[in-house]
């Protein structure tokens, strides 16, 4: 054999052995750690042999051992030990077929598929946990998002139509999918954690799952409790500053190539906001039950309002840099994201990835659109809550912006 068939062998008893070090903690009564490091290493032997003798080697193996489960299943009935589950016996007949894997290639997806296994079996407890704590409601979020990104995205054209021709019905819908993934995260995150949230986390949640709505819901709290103007403004300005981390991980998705340019400013705004938040953090330890209350981000009507959004904001920068040129293409960032920022963010990469803007033009736009964004915040904090909230965030928003548009005049 050669060097590389004794690396695959090593690397097969090793998924074999960290699958079967839980099942053996678990006192699983049909197989243990020698059984799992065993039925492995019979996977890779096979898949080495069938490379001279033929296929039917990996699939006799698979056969064998499926049999020799059974049969210690029979045996263990008899004994009077009944497991009603199957998580053992397919755990089995996986690390076989990951065994075999590993010879066959990818040998990187076989060690990546035993880790999550072995992770699989080890949270037992915390999965029928976790899913114990689902609601109704959060099981139709998740539904939902299968039918927005499995049964609608599908069926859509790819083309393009509509004035400029920008409107293509399947890429639109892929940024839907893309948000809504990011929102339903947020959601989920919020579910297990919101209540128990700190200071800290609770702006990083209200981040994810609404800048706009956190700072809403936290002005309103500071109206109502004056002792909760200073967290309320820390998570209010945390949560600002995750739209930035937001923008980045949206850029990596929909134009990898764009992500070298714009990540030297947009760190540059994290780190304003995250030095913001650290010198607040001891003063803003105080907190409350959280006020935020997310809505199901995988309904249909706002899914299909963001597609609308979108496939707006697409034709007014597209028309605004036909008729106006770069000037136009500011002013239609400042009014886009005032309100929402994934639709001029993904807008503005989309441009980028097609070659129509230059990325140095794109990044700026971007954050042009952000510092539009702090603005209507700030406005709305303003409005909604008390003078010594609005007094706080005057102070912290004027920073951000003036770190924005020095940013956009001097960045090379």
């Amino acid at each position: 054999m050669s060097s590389d068939s004794y690396i695959d062998l090593a690397i097969a008893l090793g998924i074999g052995l960290l699958v079967g070090l839980q099942k053996e903690r678990s006192d699983s009564p049909v197989a243990g750690l020698r059984t799992f490091a065993l039925v492995s290493v019979f996977g890779a032997v096979s898949a080495l042999i069938s490379e001279t003798a033929g296929p039917w080697v990996v699939v006799a193996g698979l056969l064998a051992v499926t049999t020799f489960t059974v049969m210690g299943n029979l045996m263990s009935m008899r004994g009077g030990s009944i497991d009603p589950g199957q998580t053992t016996e397919v755990a089995i007949v996986l690390t076989f077929l990951l065994g075999a894997l590993v010879v066959i290639g990818p040998r990187e997806g076989a060690i990546v598929l035993g880790a999550i296994v072995a992770v699989l079996l080890h949270l037992r407890d915390e999965l029928k946990g976790w899913v114990a704590r689902l609601s109704d409601r959060d099981v139709r979020a998740m539904m939902q998002f299968v039918v927005i990104s499995l049964v609608v995205l599908p069926v859509l054209p790819d083309e393009t139509y509509g004035p400029y021709d920008v409107l293509n019905p399947r890429e639109i819908w892929w940024m839907v999918v893309l948000i809504v993934g990011l929102n339903l995260i947020g959601y989920g995150a919020f579910r297990l954690l919101g209540a128990r949230a700190g200071t800290t986390l609770a702006g990083i949640l209200g981040g994810v799952v609404s800048s706009t709505a956190t700072t809403m819901s936290y002005a309103r709290l500071a109206k109502s409790q004056e002792d909760m103007s200073r967290p309320a403004a820390a998570i209010i300005w945390i949560a600002s500053g995750v739209v930035f981390a937001r923008v980045l991980v949206e850029i990596a998705a929909v134009a990898p190539g764009f992500l070298a340019t714009a990540a030297g400013p947009m760190a540059i705004m994290l780190l304003v906001f995250f030095v913001g938040a650290a010198l607040m953090w001891r003063a803003s330890a105080k907190t409350a039950a959280s006020p935020l209350r997310p809505t199901n981000p995988s309904e249909m009507k706002p899914a299909m309002l963001f597609a609308a959004l979108y496939a707006g904001v697409l034709l007014v920068v597209a028309a605004a840099q036909d008729m106006l040129g770069d000037a136009g293409l500011f002013a239609a960032a400042a009014v886009s994201g005032l309100t929402d920022m994934d639709a001029i963010t993904l807008t503005t990469s989309q441009l980028v990835s097609r070659q129509t803007i230059d990325p140095d033009t794109g990044w700026r736009l971007i954050l042009v659109g952000a510092m539009s964004n702090l603005l209507f915040k700030f406005a709305l904090a303003a409005s909604l809550g008390s003078r010594a909230i609005a007094a706080r965030l005057a102070l912290l928003f004027t920073i951000a912006i003036a770190a924005g548009a020095a940013l956009i005049v001097f960045w090379p």
